[in-house]
């Protein structure tokens, strides 16, 4: 039950960090939200080490974490892209299918066997997940380019990376390295784009509110891929668009129609059939 929870609350931290990274990237460049969001993820990561330092880690529990902050960055820059063009329970979604197909193949091939209720609810997430996404008239597509398929190969890096990190010990180390090599990938793409200043006024806020709950989102979700399965987790993780959908809602007004409404509530009942099957 604490992983379903973990995971739960990653993805609320996720889905605030995607709204926020949002309404920055209106209104200033998406490599400037992006460079300032992973600094100040990075920050967090390190100021939490001593909390959860635990023993030397292992250079392939480093190395996991590597791959996960780097799938993190690409995915994050496109993600950002998409929001600077459309509505949030447009963007969203898109890549959230791709994040949990991708996490639940890569779990079923290394051998993870959820419980008969757990599996119904991570067919149940799928739909879910598609049924928020879906749009209304008036509102706009992602740009050209925006894939979401691609975009969810790049998250689901993310998430199976930290789990695979996190079955090899060393703490929040992977967390941190995790980190790192997103501040590192986004620098380079700021260096190549000559794009290396930091967004002023109210963008640079939301592009710190980005980061911090990015990185909350982040150690969550690794602390709860310690005590269950892959495919759970994560598809619990990758319902962070029905946060981002609400806080759409509340505070800019975006539509809530009937099928998104059902789409929630799909989500509810998945969370709880995995919750009654077991984490893990």
């Amino acid at each position: 039950m604490l992983a379903i929870i973990l995971a739960l609350a990653s993805a609320i931290g996720y889905g605030s960090s995607d709204f926020a990274a949002g309404l920055a990237s209106r209104t200033a460049s998406v490599i400037q939200v992006t460079l300032l969001a992973s600094t100040a993820a990075a920050v967090v990561a390190f100021a939490a080490l001593p909390f959860g330092a635990g023993h030397r880690p292992s250079g392939a529990s480093l190395a996991w974490g590597a791959a996960a902050g780097a799938g993190g960055t690409l995915g994050a820059l496109a993600l950002y892209l998409g929001f600077r063009y459309a509505a949030f329970s447009v963007a969203g979604p898109l890549s959230a299918v791709g994040t949990a197909g991708f996490s639940v193949l890569a779990g079923l091939l290394l051998g993870e066997r959820p419980s008969t209720l757990a599996l119904i609810g991570i067919v149940l997430a799928l739909p879910a997940i598609v049924s928020v996404s879906a749009s209304v008239a008036g509102e706009e597509a992602p740009p050209e380019g925006a894939d979401g398929a691609q975009e969810g190969a790049c998250f689901a890096l993310l998430l199976v990376g930290l789990d695979r990190a996190s079955a090899g010990g060393g703490g929040l180390w992977p967390v941190a390295a995790a980190q790192v090599t997103e501040l590192a990938v986004a620098g380079a793409a700021a260096a190549l784009t000559r794009n290396l200043r930091l967004p002023g006024g109210r963008p640079r806020w939301l592009a710190v509110i980005t980061g911090v709950t990015a990185a909350a989102g982040t150690i969550l979700y690794f602390f709860a891929s310690h005590d269950g399965f892959l495919v759970i987790t994560a598809v619990l993780t990758s319902l962070y668009p029905a946060s981002t959908i609400v806080l759409a809602r509340v505070i800019l007004g975006e539509r809530l129609t009937r099928l998104r409404l059902t789409g929630l509530a799909l989500a509810g009942a998945c969370v709880a059939l995995i919750a009654a099957g077991g984490a893990g």
